[in-house]
């Protein structure tokens, strides 16, 4: 079964949460330092002293938001995590590029596939809402041959982008723009089979086509046909994330075991640690379990 299991993330040499409070966090990414909106940092700051360093800003007003910059501050830069490289830039709506809080996440993947390789063959895994490619990137570098889905042809050239500063091999990835429910149901379709399967989905979003997700009516129909395209070989995984905002972890764990049965794994809460303080930032909920492990 299940079981409850918080999950933090602490700095690594690219990474490091500098401090958060007053409703926004400070990051640093590489030599970028960031300062951005966080509705989830409701106390106070701890180190005000450092908060006038930030080379980038994102402020928002009504339905827009704007970075602000140093002079001297690129638009685009590289961070690197184990052997794997990101590009990041701004964009409009306060991203970089890059979710630290899935650091645990990427290394547990990798260990994952690492184990599945074992058995000689290179295991099969799809991501599902894959963005800037940070999981599909760290099974590939482990081994696997990865179908990496998003609806935005954009997103997929960034992810691409990553993939390539990566050092890759070129057919270690299958890129695909579509919408990820879309592409499930002709998978089940076609019978095919995933050794492992990795969806970070919104709450809400538009496909490809324009295709409306509402993670409240359409997470289990989706599960229920990713169950039908899991394979039964011994380790493989299912990886279930999401943005802290409106559901409990738990809320994403009964739903995994509705439709899966009573999967040995973890859930709970996705956080970030501070770097000079024992304090944490939740951003996100996730579940994972492995079968016949």
């Amino acid at each position: 079964m299940l079981k409850k299991e918080d999950i933090t993330t602490k700095s690594w040499p690219d990474y490091e949460l500098l401090d958060s409070g007053n409703g926004r966090k400070l990051e640093r990414f590489g030599k970028i330092t960031t300062d951005r909106p966080d509705t989830q940092a409701i106390w106070m700051p701890l180190k005000s002293d450092l908060w006038s360093d930030a080379q980038a800003k994102f402020t928002s007003e009504a339905k827009d938001g704007k970075w602000t910059l140093h002079d001297d501050t690129p638009v685009d830069w590289q961070v690197d995590f184990a052997d794997l490289t990101f590009k990041l830039h701004f964009t409009s709506f306060k991203h970089v590029g890059l979710f630290p809080e899935h650091a645990s996440q990427w290394t547990w993947i990798m260990e994952k596939v690492k184990d599945m390789k074992k058995g000689g063959e290179s295991p099969s895994v799809l991501n599902l809402f894959g963005y800037t490619g940070a999981a599909t990137l760290a099974a590939a570098l482990a081994g696997a041959k990865v179908t990496h889905v998003d609806s935005s042809k954009q997103s997929m050239e960034w992810a691409s982008e990553n993939a390539k500063a990566s050092e890759l091999p070129d057919d270690a990835v299958r890129w695909i723009v579509d919408d990820a429910a879309a592409f499930v149901k002709r998978e089940v379709r076609r019978g095919a089979k995933y050794d492992g399967i990795i969806l970070d989905p919104p709450a809400f979003g538009r496909g490809a086509k324009g295709q409306v997700w509402h993670i409240e009516n359409d997470l289990v129909p989706l599960l229920k046909n990713l169950k039908e395209i899991l394979s039964e070989k011994p380790g493989s995984f299912v990886v279930l994330s999401g943005y802290a905002a409106g559901f409990a972890p738990e809320s994403f764990a009964q739903a995994v075991e509705s439709v899966f049965g009573k999967a040995s794994g973890t859930f709970g809460s996705l956080n970030i640690k501070e770097s000079s303080s024992d304090r944490v930032l939740p951003t996100g909920i996730y579940v994972r379990f492995s079968i016949g492990v």
